[in-house]
């Protein structure tokens, strides 16, 4: 029982990243419909990137707003904001009226959903039970890969539409009542998370939605995770760290691994081939109805994959397996598709370019199958209470100011280039394996306060100290049983 509630809540809470996905994946077809390039004047290559790139900008600085009041406002508080700000934006971009309205909308709503990206897998990380912590976390990994298939096909059915706005403005509208709904959810049912309000010193509220979240557990079992959650935490509160200067000499390598975890994911060049495809389906002849039909396939594929194996693979087989293993499928099929696009993208060798868009699809099953259901999660899994929210949104800020550069290239690139912009993110992902091979440790079926114990630092032993926690385990007990 207590996993289906978790499960239920998770998928509400994956309405953040849904967000995420499909305003992301609502650009690709945006500015492939030649009425949006007609409205918007013949935009520009520049400003064309611009759409894209200011809105990962946008990302970026929702990503350091989350460092800065994250832990403040609390998780449920901080969602509702960028639900707020989401709405504002979508808005915005759904009424634009010239090109600079249309950036300012994508800058509101980058703002938002990067806020909201960073701060669901902390949410799911900290509510989940950690025997399935993968498949409840790895939620928020699904998420954006649903939004990104239902970007794609909404904007394929809308491509049939009468040619004119609506072909643009119907997919961007699409998104608003999905933040309403979310944001009434977090007003009223979905709970708080209990290690952040013992960090707020909230116990008795913490024990409540505990219990909440546990419920149908074993009370003796629901117990003890308690009392060892609630000791390691006012543990960790009693050497709280009030600088990023202390930040980096106390959990260096639990820092490290967090923003590296984010940032090399940008770097195995998913965002470039995501929003781009269009252009490169179009340097092999194709054209823009199917197009967008090949773009809403890749979407379908993102999420099937990344559903299968949050389901199959996050709890069983392990994060640490999952990373290893889906570098070195990017790396080979980057290697694979470069070679085809050369061979074929100026010929007129039909097998040759379907080989050719047979290497995109390969990429996105590794990727959304691998790193996608996984990478948000292992990074917010990694850190202790105090440092989760400000780490995870410094992580998420440089997952994204790294998109805005590698993307904002990507047309250039592309021109000048071609297919051997591949090879830079293959050199990136082997950089990013060999980190991952030396520095990532396994976190599967571990609570978060037990993760501490694989980077070297103190885990607190309830039967050790018994002064620190006989009268919270016997309050905790008593008021459990009541609930």
């Amino acid at each position: 029982m207590a996993l289906w509630y978790s499960f239920g809540i998770s998928l509400f809470a994956a309405i953040g990243t849904f967000l995420f996905g499909f305003d992301t994946g609502i650009a690709t077809t945006t500015i492939a419909h030649e009425s949006w390039i007609k409205y918007m004047n013949s935009p520009s290559e520049g400003l064309t990137g611009a759409a894209v790139s200011i809105y990962i900008a946008g990302e970026a600085v929702g990503a350091l707003t989350q460092t800065a009041i994250g832990d403040q406002l609390g998780r449920i508080r901080f969602m509702q904001l960028m639900c707020v700000a989401v709405t504002i934006g979508t808005i915005i971009q759904t009424a634009s009226v010239n090109i600079g309205m249309f950036l300012v909308g994508r800058a509101f709503a980058g703002f938002a959903v990067g806020g909201m990206v960073a701060t669901v897998p902390v949410y799911l990380s900290e509510i989940s039970d950690p025997r399935f912590r993968g498949l409840i976390g790895g939620i928020s990994g699904c998420g954006i890969s649903f939004g990104t298939m239902m970007s794609n096909w909404v904007g394929f059915a809308c491509s049939y539409a009468p040619y004119g706005p609506l072909q643009w403005r119907l997919p961007l509208a699409i998104q608003v009542p999905w933040s309403v709904i979310m944001f009434i959810g977090l007003s009223t049912f979905m709970p708080n998370s209990p290690r952040h309000l013992i960090r707020s010193g909230k116990i008795e509220q913490a024990r409540i939605e505990f219990a909440r979240l546990r419920r149908g557990m074993q009370l003796h079992e629901m117990q003890e995770e308690f009392i060892l959650m609630q000791a390691q935490i006012e543990y960790e509160m009693e050497r709280e760290v009030t600088s990023y200067r202390e930040i980096f000499k106390l959990f260096r390598r639990r820092v490290l691994v967090c923003i590296s975890v984010q940032t090399f994911a940008s770097l195995t060049g998913v965002n470039v081939i995501q929003y781009y495809q269009t252009i490169l389906y179009k340097s092999l002849g194709i054209s823009s109805h199917m197009i967008l039909a090949l773009a809403a396939v890749y979407g379908t594929m993102a999420f099937l994959s990344n559903a299968l194996t949050t389901k199959y693979l996050n709890d069983q087989w392990g994060r640490r397996k999952m990373i290893i293993t889906g570098l070195i499928g990017v790396m080979l099929i980057e290697i694979y598709a470069a070679v085809m696009q050369r061979e074929f993208q100026n010929t007129d060798n039909r097998v040759g370019k379907g080989f050719a868009i047979l290497g995109i699809y390969l990429f996105v099953v590794v990727f959304y199958g691998m790193l996608n259901s996984i990478t948000w999660l292992y990074a917010a899994e990694v850190l202790p209470i105090a440092l989760r929210s400000k780490v995870m949104g410094l992580g998420a800020a440089g997952h994204f100011i790294v998109n805005v550069a590698i993307t904002e290239a990507g047309p250039s690139a592309f021109a000048n280039i071609r297919e051997n912009y591949y090879y830079v993110f293959v050199a990136c992902s082997f950089i990013f394996l060999t980190i991952a091979y030396f520095f990532f440790p396994e976190t599967k079926q571990k609570t978060l306060e037990e993760i501490a114990a694989a980077f070297g630092d103190r885990v607190i032993n309830v039967e050790d100290d018994p002064k620190r926690t006989c009268d919270s385990a016997h309050t905790t007990s008593a008021e459990l049983t009541n609930i």
